[in-house]
């Protein structure tokens, strides 16, 4: 069912006073904020009817009404207006971003930063990892007894972390001995060089404990060391959800903060997402279904490499962010495509 005139009028008010307060949204407010030409009651009216249709909801503790995914999905679709950066603005990205070919993972980890930054969301970035990438040291931690986490520490600094089940238990000594064992034999080894051989092999005949955890565990090493190789992921500003209302709840900032955890299934849900700039809202992300998340790809020498995003709240300010991410990922395309000792023409107004 199509929408009238006046309700895309009204459900847009809806949309922009929550984004801005956070606060369920009344009729009164909108005829008081928003010039309408209609009374209190007609807005009324027209809002219990968009609840029915699925672009409202309504709190039970509040009078007001709040957007669905489905009025957030109308909103970016057909009435989001991208906000035009400043002269100043893009400026002061291109001067923070200082982007530069010669330290290309800096730069792209900078610019997660700066976005993080710029919006006040939780951000992140995804690059081709380098296959001179060395290993500095393993860690396998317990979970419960059949449960573990595989960490991997590069030398540049880059943590992939993986969760994996084993068939048999084992004890925290075991899992110790076992780390400091890999440690040993693959710290300062290239990813490319430790995927070539199969140092457990070498050495699990003589310790009982690398023996037992062999079949469960070196599966999972190799695979994680295959996509270090594929991609490195940075993320920035997890704390940032801390300062927002949806998340004021412990158990939802937890549960938030977990998923982020598993870095590997992160990546590749991200891996998985089309080119260009991409808006997926609530349900549409599976298990982020209370979230927003906003990606967008950069080039080198203009072939697609990379991808950089935020994940927040559904209640989010998308014509600004994605303007945001559309000007950093053409920044970042137009300096990765430049040869040595050109320079980045400035922005004109």
């Amino acid at each position: 069912m199509d929408l009238s005139e006046r309700q895309l009028q009204i459900l847009q008010a809806i949309i922009n006073d929550y984004v801005e307060n956070a606060e369920p949204v009344g009729s009164r407010s909108i005829a008081k904020k928003y010039d309408l030409g209609v009374s209190p009651a007609t807005i009324r009216n027209e809002m219990s009817d968009l609840e029915e249709m699925g672009y409202l909801t309504h709190p039970h503790t509040s009078a007001g009404r709040v957007p669905s995914d489905k009025a957030y999905r109308l909103y970016v679709n057909t009435l989001m207006k991208k906000k035009n950066l400043s002269a100043k603005e893009k400026k002061m990205i291109n001067e923070r971003l200082d982007a530069s070919r010669d330290e290309f993972d800096r730069t792209i980890r900078h610019a997660a930063e700066l976005l993080s930054e710029i919006t006040n969301l939780a951000s992140f970035a995804m690059t081709p990892a380098t296959n001179d990438e060395t290993i500095s040291f393993i860690r396998l931690m317990p979970v419960d007894e059949r449960t573990l986490i595989l960490m991997i520490v590069g030398e540049s600094g880059n943590v992939t972390n993986t969760t994996l089940r084993i068939n048999c238990p084992c004890t925290q000594e075991q899992l110790e001995l076992l780390s400091k064992n890999m440690t040993v034999q693959y710290k300062g080894r290239t990813l490319d060089d430790a995927l070539k051989s199969d140092i457990i092999e070498d050495v699990g005949t003589d310790i009982e404990a690398m023996g037992q955890l062999r079949g469960n565990v070196m599966p999972s090493f190799m695979k994680t060391l295959e996509d270090m190789l594929n991609v490195n992921l940075y993320m920035e500003g997890m704390t940032n959800i801390f300062n927002l209302p949806e998340y004021s709840s412990i158990d939802r900032a937890r549960d938030f903060m977990e998923l982020f955890a598993r870095k590997d299934w992160f990546t590749q849900k991200m891996l998985a997402r089309d080119d260009g700039v991409v808006v997926t809202i609530g349900e549409e992300n599976d298990s982020l279904k209370d979230c927003t998340l906003i990606t967008a790809t950069y080039h080198v020498d203009g072939k697609l490499v990379g991808k950089i995003g935020v994940i927040g709240p559904t209640r989010m300010k998308y014509g600004e962010i994605t303007s945001i991410m559309e000007y950093l990922t053409n920044n970042l395309s137009e300096t990765f495509k430049l040869t040595d000792g050109s320079e980045r023409k400035e922005d004109e107004e």
